[in-house]
């Protein structure tokens, strides 16, 4: 079963058009996305996923807690608590999210022109990952990362992780404010 976007123009408004994944993908039209980050409550870990290996974008590497493609009729933020949802098992509410920017991002892959304006938003949970079930067509493994060696990955040409490079900046900027 096809999921179905809202398509965007340039400057991220709606354009009232609505049409497939493989429609928006085929054609390079603008839709959103929205991911979050699960940051330990001492703001010291990050909780990211392993993407499963047979993905056709960044396939083995460490990507963002969760997130996805934002569906036809939805908000950011109810995109991003159904996503992780499905993918971790792990309710969140829109109480427990913490908005930090729009990034836009363009990446072309075989057959796919992605093209998104991308909602990033913080949860700060503790999560016990032996309480995650994943959704295995999806995520290969869970795990905590140390902030500073996450930062140093980031820091470091984005090794081993995906390459939303945006989303994974705004972590980086995320952290360097709340240290003030």
């Amino acid at each position: 079963m096809s999921e179905y976007f809202d398509v965007l123009d340039e400057h991220g408004d709606y354009t009232d058009e609505v049409v497939s994944r493989e429609e928006c993908h085929e054609r390079g039209l603008w839709h959103k996305a929205a991911v979050v980050f699960v940051v330990s409550t001492n703001n010291q870990r990050v909780l990211l996923q392993k993407r499963a290996a047979h993905k056709k974008l960044w396939p083995n590497l460490w990507d963002i807690t969760a997130g996805g493609h934002v569906l036809a009729g939805e908000l950011g933020y109810q995109g991003v608590i159904r996503e992780t949802k499905e993918e971790l098992g792990v309710e969140i509410t829109k109480d427990d999210l913490e908005y930090i920017g729009t990034t836009v991002s363009e990446n072309r892959e075989r057959d796919i022109i992605n093209r998104h304006f991308n909602e990033i938003y913080i949860v700060h949970s503790d999560i016990d990952v032996t309480d995650i079930k994943l959704q295995e067509e999806e995520v290969q493994d869970i795990q905590w990362f140390e902030r500073d060696e996450l930062l140093r990955r980031i820091k470091n040409n984005l090794e081993g992780l995906t390459g939303k490079d945006s989303a994974w900046h705004y972590l980086f900027k995320y952290f360097e404010f709340t240290e003030k």
